[in-house]
């Protein structure tokens, strides 16, 4: 169970590995693109020419082109202008001597299991078979987060909507009835006193209000869902959620399964293939589950007591997972078990992204009706009463 982590060659230890000298470079203003790419920090890479490279590479390497050739080509075919940055120097750094897997550490331009079954593929002899999986599981990964924001953003664009017009209506008509009420002397309802007294109380502050208003939603919303230290809290929230909590379960357990299966299948120690599984993951608790059955595996204990050992595991992973799980470990075919699990888990969250779009329509139309019949009651009271002091004798 002991996993030995190959360590991460610093930039220091890294430039003795080169048997010749790089070349001069100088297609980039003078500058190398390792030190373009340190200037910026890491580089913002989209999904889409990272899975176009790593299954171009694939293919490429599979019709026995050389790997000089297959950059060069990519270089010239993408778009982003830090991806071209980063394949001039993964094949710079080839050419002066580097492997394939340190030049893609040093460019930061794949994920550590992309990275990871590079490394392994080119010490077993299975690098176009790894490169294959590497883009099947960026794949995976995209698909898995693109559920949740699918299941996320109608909600959220329907109510942000909804919010926009009523303070419009607030700001702009219910002033203009407060005067006419006030000048023919009418009694508002208290709903309607609350409501045109918000409307006024906008028209006089709303230019300060509403951007403040604004500015602390978006602060708080990056406090709880953005930044990396406290983001757990809205994460934990969601979980909680009825609907979008249990799709985020399914979504974590069908990527626990797929990846997790994925890499013990390419031939990685199932402790490094925790620790990876925990980088891919976004959501802080199941971070801390895998960590800790790395943690727990390498110190010799079995995948049964490591679940038992870690309190928060029946809420992360189904009990029926679990079971699978440790048959799976017991009988030497965990990998396939994982596997299974993942596609199982995948359906159920196909199923579960549909139903929750389905039971969300009505429960938004209910919240728009709702804030419409509240601006139409404040409205339409003082009015009635105004036609029925209007037809006394």
């Amino acid at each position: 169970m002991n996993d030995t982590q190959p360590p991460v060659p610093s930039p220091a230890a890294s430039s003795s590995k080169p048997t010749r000298a790089p070349k001069k470079r100088t297609e980039l203003g003078g500058k190398s693109p390792v030190e373009i790419l340190k200037s910026f920090g890491r580089p913002h890479i989209p999904f889409k020419e990272r899975e176009y490279f790593t299954e171009n590479l694939s293919l490429l390497l599979k019709s026995a082109v050389p790997i000089g050739d297959i950059l060069e080509s990519l270089e010239g075919t993408v778009r982003s202008k830090a991806m071209r940055q980063a394949l001039a120097q993964v094949r710079l750094d080839i050419e002066a001597g580097y492997s394939l897997a340190d030049a893609l550490e040093r460019s930061r331009v794949v994920s550590g299991q992309t990275l990871a079954l590079v490394r392994l593929g080119e010490n077993s002899g299975h690098l176009v078979k790894n490169l294959q999986l590497a883009a099947n599981q960026e794949e995976k990964r995209h698909n898995f987060r693109a559920k949740v924001r699918s299941a996320l953003i109608y909600p959220v664009f329907v109510l942000s909507v909804t919010l926009i017009v009523g303070l419009g209506v607030a700001w702009f008509l219910l002033p203009r009835l407060s005067a006419t009420f006030t000048q023919l002397r009418v009694k508002l309802p208290p709903i309607s006193r609350i409501m045109i007294g918000f409307g006024v109380f906008l028209k006089a502050h709303g230019l300060i209000v509403i951007p403040l208003a604004a500015a602390a939603i978006g602060v708080l919303l990056y406090i709880f869902f953005v930044h990396p230290k406290t983001k757990w809290m809205g994460q934990r929230f969601l979980l909680k959620t009825p609907g979008v909590g249990r799709l985020l379960h399914e979504v974590e357990v069908a990527q626990f399964g797929y990846l997790l299966g994925t890499l013990l299948e390419a031939g990685l120690p199932i402790t490094k293939s925790l620790n990876l599984l925990a980088d891919a993951s976004t959501t802080y608790d199941y971070k801390l589950l895998y960590l800790s059955l790395a943690e727990s595996l390498d110190n010799g204990f079995s995948f049964k007591e490591s679940l038992k050992r870690y309190p928060k595991s029946m809420s992360l992973i189904p009990l029926a997972v679990q079971q699978m799980v440790v048959a799976g470990e017991h009988s030497g075919s965990l990998s396939e078990v994982l596997l299974i699990v993942g596609r199982t888990y995948e359906d159920k969250s196909d199923v579960t992204t549909e139903n929750l779009e389905t039971i969300m329509e009505p429960i938004l139309l209910l919240i728009v009706a709702g804030g419409v019949l509240l601006v139409a009651v404040s409205v339409l009271l003082p009015i009635y009463s105004l036609l029925g002091g209007l037809n006394k004798p």
